[in-house]
């Protein structure tokens, strides 16, 4: 099968951890491509979640100006068409950004022209997800949460809190959250990744997302697993990244089809194109490798994802239509 004609949806995408050595070069000529393989793209089999999280900071002081912004986000467009994607939510905390002068309301904004002009030249609908991270203080949560009211009818549609490596990560975050759903805000949340089922639960309880970033080591928990199914909560799953992080040994082992086959909506994700070394073709093609999924079991996926997505009915139904018209003609 080519995976590459399935048309793609894909909710977990970190945007500063998916740059393609052609706009890495781009912004700076100095960085080789020996460099790059090295610094910007983590080993195949890592210890754990924090030997990934090294080579994140790499991509940071490449975007730091506004056309330097522009020029990732338009080139994570040019990677988003090459694997058919139908939709995206690019997720990316704006405080990392601020270091040449830039105000984190300057990076938002950049952003979003730049996802503006993506959609325009590509016909790839996409959303963007403002993060806080693990390590910050509750007022830095509150401006992230702040900004995403503020760009309120752009491209900005939801807030994440990022996950840390260990330890509690919850109390410096909830004012945050509260505060999103005072307003309505979207919210997703990493969990249940370096840490186990307690961390999912806590995360569920103090955040209330409707969706969880990984959420994969719910399946430690037969309790918690029936919970998600309950509530229909969707799981971002990155199957390729949380092998790559030693929480399973072999592809094989994931338990995405677990899920699956439980009736948890999940949705295929990258992760971060760049730092795991991965595109939605090859993350597709290796679910068919190990657990014989084939394009039903990818419409579903795909048609999941779509339902939990941070959009307007109108413009989810538009796309629930292509995606069901593009699965038509792929068979």
């Amino acid at each position: 099968m080519d995976w590459t004609e399935l048309p793609k949806v894909e909710l977990h995408l970190h945007l500063d951890c998916s740059l393609s050595y052609e706009v890495v070069s781009q912004i700076d000529p100095s960085i080789t491509l020996e460099e790059y393989r090295t610094k910007f793209i983590a080993p195949t089999k890592c210890v754990d979640l924090a030997e990934l999280l090294a080579c994140a900071p790499s991509s940071y002081p490449l975007m730091q100006t506004e056309e330097q912004l522009r020029l990732v986000t338009l080139d994570l467009f040019e990677q988003l068409r090459r694997d058919n994607v139908l939709y995206a939510e690019m997720r990316f905390a704006p405080l990392l950004h601020t270091e040449r002068g830039l105000s984190p309301r300057q990076v938002v904004a950049s952003v979003d022209a730049a996802t503006a002009e993506g959609v325009r030249s590509t016909g790839i609908e996409a959303r963007i997800i403002l993060c806080t991270l693990h390590y910050y203080s509750p007022a830095q949560s509150l401006e992230t949460v702040h900004l995403v009211e503020d760009f309120r009818g752009t491209y900005v549609a939801g807030f994440d809190s990022e996950a840390g490596t260990a330890g509690s990560v919850i109390d410096a975050h909830m004012a945050a959250f509260q505060y999103a759903r005072d307003r309505g805000i979207p919210c997703t949340a990493h969990a249940g990744e370096a840490r186990g089922p307690i961390n999912v639960w806590e995360t569920l309880l103090h955040f209330a997302p409707s969706r969880l970033g990984h959420g994969v080591r719910s399946i430690e928990d037969p309790a918690l697993v029936e919970h998600l199914r309950q509530r229909q909560i969707h799981l971002e799953v990155c199957p390729t990244c949380n092998v790559q992080t030693n929480i399973y040994d072999t592809y094989a082992d994931h338990p995405i089809d677990r899920f699956y086959r439980a009736g948890i909506p999940v949705s295929v994700n990258t992760d971060g194109r760049t730092l795991v070394g991965v595109t939605l073709n090859q993350e597709y093609a290796k679910l068919h490798q190990a657990f014989g999924w084939d394009t039903q079991d990818f419409f579903h996926c795909n048609r999941n994802a779509l339902q939990a997505a941070f959009l307007p009915d109108d413009v989810r139904n538009k796309l629930l239509a292509r995606l069901a018209n593009g699965y038509q003609q792929s068979s």
